[in-house]
């Protein structure tokens, strides 16, 4: 359903998640359904993460892009970066998310850009825009996720 490309990390992020034995592209290739999705993540930093969709095969009974498609570009995107801002010792658990459908779209690939609202030490917040192949904006999101300790095994 699309090209899948390793999505672009910092070195240093990819070297912290390296040193804990955990390879940072695959961990954040959008899962299993992203992949059902044809979500891709482009770019991927605490600050800007990136990803596309393709419109065919994520539409709703009138053609139109599904709008629990888009949440779903929307919640991957901003996850992403709110697991980046925790760092490799946070998971990121999505509480809220919310979504304003602008505009209908019947093709193409959509592009949703996830920039942080909010980085705090227990939750982190991020605005996702969505925008159709002529730049105009589909669908604008906010997804906050709370940062939740790595729980570590105990020694012995």
């Amino acid at each position: 359903m699309g090209e899948h490309t390793a999505p672009l990390f910092p070195q240093e992020v990819i070297d912290e998640y390296a040193a804990l034995g955990i390879d940072l592209p695959a961990l954040f290739s959008a899962g299993h359904l992203g992949e059902r999705m044809g979500l891709t993540i482009v770019e991927a930093a605490a600050d800007r993460v990136v990803g596309t969709m393709p419109v065919e095969g994520n539409t709703q009974p009138y053609g139109l892009l599904h709008g629990g498609a888009s949440a779903v570009l929307a919640e991957t995107l901003g996850s992403i970066g709110s697991m980046l801002h925790g760092g490799a010792n946070k998971i990121a658990v999505g509480v809220d998310l919310n979504c304003t459908h602008h505009r209908g779209v019947r093709n193409g690939l959509v592009t949703g850009v996830a920039t942080p609202v909010h980085r705090g030490r227990s939750t982190a917040t991020y605005e996702i825009v969505i925008t159709d192949e002529q730049d105009k904006r589909v669908c604008t999101a906010r997804l906050t996720c709370l940062l939740r300790d790595i729980p570590q095994p105990e020694a012995g």
